[in-house]
């Protein structure tokens, strides 16, 4: 096995840390004290609590939903994300991220700090990028052209893109929803917030200009389709997109067949994954679900929380996996994440590299 790893401990640049609301102001830190720059806090034990997902580039207070497709909300004093701290975050009393008796997890992520201006793509854009981490930010103004790219500041092909239009729609389109691209789809692309299948129609064309895919500096948006949508490059919107390359021994992003079976497929990450989510490509009405280690230090992992709804955790409910030393194994029969010869993605974040990591 590798001696030395780009992240030997994936918690330096990712965590999942868990808290309980005060309805007040609070402090939250992760384990290993590192500054993140993007945040999805998610409650666990009420129905009313969205994904809260921030940013430092688009600073506090100033949140968009994993699972609606509305505008960036405007800033509320005491409310959401208050603060962006060197070892985690602050809250404030709000629902989403700190009511009173309210139980939450806080994924983080560690970008580059403060954006620098990119001239990769036709588009300019700002861009804070952690090229070790295989992790960048970016924000842009959209020109409202057709084939347009944006520069993304990896210095590799990114694996997963998602891409969130912050203002309200125009025009014909009732919807900005959150476009999701993944290497092992390349042709096809997703919403985050609905439980559709990827799509190579209309989701491609609205969202990511294929079957045109990214490089190693840029990422295509478009303008077009039938309303014609804003959602990747509205004329003078912001937007923001996450971009991740994978990371030998800290991210994977790929997929599997699923076989029907509770003796599901095994599949191989090179680390102990800390994270996992999941979504069906081929069939409708299938969620996206979000494992972490956090909330289930030990198997069968059992304990989901779903990027596209506000529903509370759920338990034992067809979709448990095994996070292993070395991967992760499907332990369900359920079509969402073992469907028979369905074609199901994943991305997944370190704990360990596999020499590193202890059995559980």
């Amino acid at each position: 096995m590798p001696t030395t790893y780009a992240i030997p401990n994936g918690r330096t640049v990712f965590d999942a840390t868990l808290y309980t609301g005060t309805g007040s102001a609070l402090t939250v830190t992760n384990q290993y004290g590192f500054q993140p720059d993007l945040f999805w806090v998610q409650a666990r034990n009420n129905a009313n609590g969205y994904g809260n997902i921030q940013d430092t580039i688009r600073g506090v207070s100033r949140p968009l939903f994993s699972n609606f497709s509305n505008a960036e909300e405007a800033y509320v004093s005491g409310f959401w994300i208050t603060a962006f701290n060197s070892n985690g975050f602050s809250v404030g009393a709000q629902n989403q991220t700190g009511a009173s008796g309210w139980t939450y997890v806080g994924w983080q992520w560690k970008a580059g700090g403060t954006a620098v201006s990119n001239t990769s793509g036709t588009i300019t854009s700002s861009v804070s990028a952690n090229t070790t981490a295989g992790f960048s930010i970016v924000s842009y103004t959209g020109n409202g052209s057709s084939a347009q790219t944006v520069g993304h500041g990896l210095g590799a092909t990114p694996s997963l893109i998602i891409v969130k239009n912050r203002v309200a729609p125009t025009g014909g389109n009732p919807n900005n929803e959150w476009c999701v691209w993944h290497s092992s789809v390349p042709t096809k692309a997703a919403y985050l917030d609905t439980a559709d299948s990827f799509n190579s129609g209309n989701y491609a064309a609205y969202c990511f200009n294929l079957p045109n895919t990214p490089t190693s500096s840029v990422i295509n948006v478009q303008r077009g389709g039938t309303y014609p949508s804003d959602m990747t490059n509205g004329s003078g919107n912001a937007i923001i997109a996450y971009c991740w390359t994978p990371i030998a021994g800290y991210s994977a992003f790929g997929s599997y067949t699923g076989n029907g079976s509770a003796d599901g497929p095994f599949i191989y990450t090179g680390f102990r994954p800390k994270y996992v989510m999941f979504k069906n490509t081929t069939t409708d009405a299938t969620p996206w679900i979000i494992f972490d280690t956090s909330r289930n230090p030990y198997n069968e992992t059992n304990l989901s929380l779903l990027a596209n709804t506000s529903d509370a955790e759920q338990t034992n409910n067809g979709w448990n996996v095994d996070i292993l030393s070395n991967g992760f194994k499907i332990r369900n029969t359920s079509t969402s994440n073992n469907g028979s010869g369905n074609t199901i993605v994943y991305a997944c974040f370190a704990e360990n590299p596999f020499k590193y990591a202890n059995a559980r």
